[in-house]
């Protein structure tokens, strides 16, 4: 007996992985937003990363925004977003200063001007894109 052959196509959908992105004029960035953004967008991760990697992604968006508004006159914006293979959370602070981050050498009597430091031990690299006007700074924490 012969049966008749059917094909039944499947479409798979790849859900949308989070992603946070907020733009703010000069001044009137908001650290605590960041932070709370980023431990919202993990929260939907799953599995959920560990406590210590959100509390590090969330030191590595509040050391590049902190950076954004102390040397770029404005306005900036923050894109936050999960990404695979590896699974991390890729941070970018797009800001209008055409100059590159400064490394400044370790002082442990200086209050200030660790934050990049920090950044690097947390991320191991910090990617600097210029553009047009302005640049941007794009670190990777990875995901637990």
């Amino acid at each position: 007996m012969d049966l008749p052959l059917t094909t039944d196509t499947m479409t798979r959908t790849t859900p949308e992985l989070p992603r946070y992105s907020r733009r703010w004029d000069a001044g009137t960035a908001s650290l605590p937003e960041a932070r709370d953004a980023v431990a919202g967008l993990l929260a939907r991760v799953r599995p959920a990363p560990s406590a210590r990697t959100v509390q590090d992604a969330q030191l590595v968006v509040s050391e590049l925004v902190t950076n954004a508004l102390k040397h770029a006159p404005g306005p900036f914006t923050l894109c936050v977003e999960v990404v695979p293979d590896p699974v991390a959370l890729r941070i970018s602070v797009t800001d209008s200063s055409p100059h590159p981050p400064r490394h400044r050498p370790p002082d442990p009597e200086r209050v200030g001007g660790h934050g990049l430091r920090l950044v690097n031990l947390l991320c191991g690299a910090l990617e600097v894109t210029p553009l047009g006007r302005g640049k941007r700074v794009t670190a990777s924490v990875a995901l637990d």
